[in-house]
């Protein structure tokens, strides 16, 4: 039986002081304001409309080391070990599982992929290994493709979305996090150069320091402080089964399909090999930073023309302190599922896995990624305005690294010693 989910009781007043904001409550600013409570440090979470209400709900769940880039792993490393504590740290279940990642592969070139990744993080003390097509059959019987290999990581995992925000919200909220739902910050308040509060449409608090985890939304407010933040919005298109039996607890990566087993007893399905890039005003303002990605890519976009071009148009990039901001005007952004993308996922998964023939659709959703053009996020002040630090851009893999990423913002606001190196992720590597 799945836990339930308990609603989160989140504050119905405004405070006018405290020492952190945090603008976000999405998965990194819950966990960062989940560190920074621990710490004894008072800290506020501003969201426009509800918590992990978009990117933080709406993602596969997998967290994983395997097929990362080799100065990511520290990071998802360190994210291995927390959510390993987390249920006993938020005193509830948040769905995590170390059922391991398999990535499957269809020819030799792509195994070839994996063999190369294999040895770009060689040394790095991961317990991932090369399986054959009998090694795959082993661990997940009952297919019927010819694999020509697959690459295996046992410690890798999964956890649950909703469960895990709603429990991490509620513990920081238990140690003295403030976290306010329907509430948009419309800007930074400075005095003397630096961060001195923000500005939000029920009005000003007070702060000495800034956490900006807004995902999709960064780009747009950094662009009115002055700030070029270079993300993109993708799309991806998701869907649930009803319980069924499956073939594996393992979370299963092919090329145009994965899936993961899901805590109610279904699978979680996409299509691995598509994403939706609908066009907006930034795919072309940005597209000369993204050329080096969208030449070894372009193959898993299905680009598009539609009325999201228009949608983006219609909000403003420039505002001053009194107007309406984008976030007030979008509470929650929901795109809609892409059904061919869904059906193809589960065609495709189906041929090779005929168990998934009796699986039912119970639930479809789609949720934006916002990418960065090397896929890494920035965890990083910003230097053009003192008080600020950006947690963002996280590329889609930002749920299973969040427990770290979450504790690696509270450090750098705190100056202590960064759980891991944060060179990787600063903001002056987009300069």
């Amino acid at each position: 039986m799945a836990p339930t989910i308990a609603p989160v009781r989140t504050a119905q007043q405004l405070p006018r002081e405290t020492q952190v904001v945090i603008i976000g409550g999405g998965i990194i600013g819950l966990t960062a304001a989940l560190a920074l409570s621990e710490r004894n440090i008072p800290v506020v979470v501003l969201e426009k409309g509800r918590i992990a209400g978009e990117q933080s709900s709406r993602n596969l769940g997998w967290v994983r080391k395997t097929n990362r880039h080799g100065h990511d792993i520290p990071l998802a490393q360190a994210a291995d070990r927390l959510w390993a504590g987390m249920a006993e740290r938020v005193g509830a279940d948040v769905g995590y599982r170390q059922a391991g990642i398999m990535f499957l592969a269809r020819n030799d070139e792509q195994m070839a992929m994996h063999e190369g990744w294999m040895q770009s993080v060689a040394g790095l003390n991961l317990d991932s290994r090369l399986l054959s097509r009998a090694e795959i059959e082993q661990r997940v019987p009952g297919g019927r493709e010819p694999w020509a290999g697959a690459i295996y990581t046992g410690s890798d995992g999964r956890a649950e979305p909703t469960l895990a925000a709603s429990a991490i919200a509620t513990a920081a909220i238990a140690k003295g996090a403030v976290i306010l739902e329907g509430c948009a910050v419309r800007g930074l308040v400075k005095s003397a150069g630096r961060v001195s509060g923000v500005l939000t449409e029920a009005g000003e608090v007070r702060c000495s320091q800034v956490l900006l985890a807004g995902g999709m939304w960064s780009r747009r407010f950094l662009g009115n402080e002055g700030v070029s933040l270079p993300t993109l919005p993708l799309i991806c298109s998701v869907l649930r089964t009803a319980p069924m039996q499956g073939p594996t607890d393992i979370a299963v990566g092919a090329p145009d399909f994965s899936f993961r087993k899901h805590i109610n007893g279904g699978f979680i399905i996409t299509q691995r090999g598509a994403l939706d890039a609908s066009l907006t005003l930034d795919h072309f303002l940005l597209a000369r930073q993204y050329l080096p990605a969208l030449r070894t890519q372009r193959s898993f976009l299905r680009v598009n023309v539609g009325r999201d071009l228009f949608t983006d148009l219609a909000l403003a990039r420039r505002w001053k302190p009194g107007d309406v901001t984008p976030f007030e005007r979008v509470r929650v952004k929901d795109p809609h599922a892409n059904p061919k993308l869904n059906e193809e996922a589960l065609r495709n998964l189906r041929a090779a896995w005929p168990v998934f023939e009796q699986a039912k659709v119970e639930q479809a959703w789609a949720g934006t990624i916002d990418i960065t053009p090397d896929s890494n996020p920035v965890i990083s002040g910003v230097s053009k305005i003192p008080g600020l630090t950006v947690a963002t851009g996280f590329s889609g893999h930002g749920f299973g690294t969040s427990p770290a990423a979450g504790q690696l913002a509270a450090d750098l606001l705190c100056g202590t010693t960064p759980i891991i190196d944060p060179a990787p992720y600063d903001f002056a590597r987009f300069a």
